[in-house]
């Protein structure tokens, strides 16, 4: 070709520069702006822009869920077998198979522990197999969790007044089934001994047990439990269940050297009222550990969905190159010669052809 031939496939538009294929890749986007994958890590929250933006990032999520629900799952398994081991010792296990459900204070640790072993499982499995469904369970017990501590929280504070008027009432029905429940013989003995008391209002208030009434006719009569008594040990290793022998029988002067007269309605309301704010404080706490726990789980669903579509938009991409479709018209083999007598040989391919130099023939 001559010098001063311009070539109908080499041709150049009028600002010098070569133009650009009328069809457009679809690996590379011609529109400005972020990426793809930067544009889902924004819809997505903090979570996706933690887990597009720092790849370590889903994983300090994955290992800090893990870490702390394998603790909190081994407490609740803990809690679990305590629970067991009470009620089989008790015998409220094998007596109530097939029956009602016992009123054990066990019953309800085991119960309890059972919740709290399953909702810690699931967020531990869910974090280690990257599983979203497990997430959104463990999410979703957290959050069952929160209200119900927000619905006892609202009851005792609604009902704090009524508790501490009915406190006395319910010690004195304490006293009068101390022998027909374990556990209430148990916790009335723990009350005594940790106060220093003894009864509601003072120690005669064990005359409303029909064991300790001193007309009864048992070897209980005119007694008070071991609880009461200033020394129960006696310097020895056991309890001596009879250091109280005998003790409502006595006057008040030769009874306070052996038990505590004092009642105690007042020492445990007084107790109360000072570690309400503690309890409250444990309460905060374990909600602020709850919450933290729901919004990481939340964080590390987010990423996961993230990665999930930036991995199918990723594959949709790097497709086989047949899938992509062909610029070129579907013409016959007549169709195009006819167009390349009638049209500029550029032009088939999208190409801006530039006309023939006076008395040249382009080739």
């Amino acid at each position: 070709m001559e010098e001063g031939e311009r070539s109908p496939l080499l041709s150049q538009d009028a600002g010098g520069q070569e133009p650009p294929l009328a069809g457009s890749s679809p690996l590379t986007s011609s529109h400005p702006g972020p990426a793809p994958w930067e544009d889902q890590a924004r819809r997505a929250g903090p979570g996706g822009v933690l887990a597009c933006c720092f790849p370590w990032g889903s994983s300090f999520l994955k290992c800090l869920i893990f870490l702390s629900n394998f603790v909190f799952s081994l407490l609740s398994l803990l809690a679990l077998a305590i629970g067991l081991w009470g009620l089989a010792v008790k015998g409220s296990l094998g007596s109530s198979w097939g029956g009602p459900l016992p009123a054990d204070p066990m019953l309800g640790l085991v119960l309890g522990g059972l919740a709290f072993s399953a909702v810690s499982l699931a967020g531990c499995l869910g974090a280690l197999c990257e599983n979203a469904f497990l997430l959104r369970c463990f999410s979703g017990g957290i959050l069952a969790f929160l209200v119900l501590e927000a619905v006892a929280g609202a009851l005792v504070v609604a009902f704090w007044g009524q508790l501490q008027d009915d406190l006395e009432h319910v010690l004195r029905m304490a006293i009068t089934d101390y022998q027909d429940d374990p556990d209430l013989c148990f916790l009335i003995d723990q009350v005594q001994l940790g106060l220093q008391c003894c009864g509601v209002a003072s120690y005669q208030d064990w005359q409303r047990n029909l064991y300790f009434n001193c007309s009864s006719p048992g070897v209980q009569a005119c007694s008070l439990p071991a609880s009461c008594c200033i020394d129960p040990w006696e310097d020895g290793a056991s309890v001596n269940d009879q250091c109280g022998f005998g003790a409502l029988g006595l006057d008040e002067d030769a009874a306070q050297r052996v038990v505590h007269l004092e009642g105690c309605g007042p020492p445990l309301l007084q107790w109360l009222r000072s570690n309400i704010w503690a309890a409250g404080g444990y309460a905060i706490v374990v909600v602020v550990v709850q919450g933290a726990e729901l919004l990481l789980a939340t964080q590390l669903v987010r990423a996961l969905a993230v990665h999930k579509r930036a991995a199918e938009r990723e594959g949709l991409s790097t497709g086989p190159p047949d899938s992509v479709p062909s610029p070129l018209p579907n013409w016959s083999r007549t169709d195009w010669q006819v167009r390349r007598k009638t049209r500029a040989p550029g032009w088939g391919l999208g190409l801006q052809a530039s006309p023939p130099l006076p008395g040249k023939v382009s080739q």
